[in-house]
């Protein structure tokens, strides 16, 4: 019957296991890397983007919130498992001011990533020549500690880190 021309015609399924040698190469660390708390986004008409969110497809959107500190205004789309954020400029010196000169239409920005400790992290990241782009953590959208950590430094990708 049917089930035994599926079983026949299925490929098979390779599961993924971890030898004792990989898990023996991962360096212990004093602090844990977490949840992905959000991925940000760019957008260069923040209102529009809120629509589409909130009105087409149905997101809880919050309310805009202005952070002169990091010279954005961010609104948060909620997704049940995760976060998006979206970010606007706030002055001409805005990071995002100048992302969006390069990416007129936006796009993602960085993302977020919860860790434990972040003072240990960035302790641990400084001796394993990841360069933090801030002496300090900054308090971020949420109220807690974010640092970002560079991108060339992370294949790429702007690396926010926030105190869970």
């Amino acid at each position: 019957g049917i089930l035994t021309r599926l079983q026949t015609s299925a490929p098979a399924v390779r599961t993924l296991s971890l030898s004792s040698s990989f898990s023996q190469n991962i360096p212990s660390c004093l602090w844990k890397l977490g949840r992905l708390n959000h991925v940000a986004i760019a957008v260069p008409d923040l209102e529009k983007a809120q629509a589409l969110y909130r009105d087409v497809l149905g997101a809880q959107v919050s309310e805009t919130v202005a952070l002169p500190e990091h010279g954005v205004y961010t609104v948060f789309v909620e997704l049940g498992n995760t976060k998006l954020e979206l970010l606007h400029p706030l002055g001409e010196k805005s990071p995002i001011a100048s992302f969006l000169q390069k990416n007129k239409t936006g796009g993602m920005h960085h993302i977020c990533i919860e860790v434990d400790d972040i003072k240990v992290a960035m302790t641990e990241l400084k001796k394993k020549k990841i360069r933090i782009l801030s002496e300090e953590p900054k308090i971020g959208a949420h109220g807690k500690p974010v640092i970002f950590l560079h991108p060339k430094d992370c294949h790429g990708v702007l690396v926010e880190l926030e105190q869970a």
